[in-house]
C-alpha cells in the first residue's frame, strides 16, 4: 500500500479568541469570559453586554479566565457601566486577576465600576 501524501497546510495566525457564556442567577446576567479581550475581540463582549430594552439591567462580568485586556476592553466597559446604568442597573466585575487587575487598577476603572474579588461576592454585594 502505498503512503498518502498529506498536502501541507498553511496555519492562519488568529487573534486569541474570546468566549462569552452568558447565564443568570437571580435575575442578575452573568458573562463569564474567557481569552484575551482587545481590538479583535471586543465587539464579541461589546455584544454580550448589549441588554437594550431590558428594564433594569443587572450584570456581572466574571473575568477570572480573561488572561489579557487592553483599552478596547476598558472602553467596552465604561460604555456598558453607562448604559446599563442609565437603564436604572448596574454592571459589577467579578475575579479580575493578575495583569486584567492591574490594567483596571492602572486607569481607575476598579474604582468607577464595583469590582469584586469573587462571584458570589458580586452576586450578593
Amino acid at each position: 500500500m502505498a503512503e498518502e501524501e498529506v498536502p501541507e497546510t498553511e496555519q492562519a495566525v488568529q487573534p486569541e479568541q474570546l468566549s462569552v457564556v452568558a447565564t443568570a442567577t437571580d435575575g442578575i446576567h452573568v458573562l463569564t469570559v474567557a481569552g484575551e479581550i482587545d481590538h479583535h475581540t471586543g465587539d464579541v463582549l461589546s455584544q454580550a453586554l448589549d441588554l437594550s430594552g431590558t428594564p433594569r439591567p443587572h450584570v456581572v462580568v466574571d473575568l477570572r479566565q480573561v488572561t489579557f485586556m487592553d483599552s478596547s476592553g476598558i472602553n467596552v466597559l465604561i460604555v456598558a457601566h453607562r448604559a446599563l446604568t442609565e437603564a436604572g442597573g448596574w454592571l459589577r466585575l467579578a475575579s479580575p486577576t493578575g495583569a486584567v487587575l492591574r490594567t483596571l487598577q492602572l486607569v481607575g476603572l476598579d474604582t468607577v465600576i464595583d469590582c469584586h474579588e469573587t462571584l458570589p461576592q458580586a452576586l450578593t454585594d
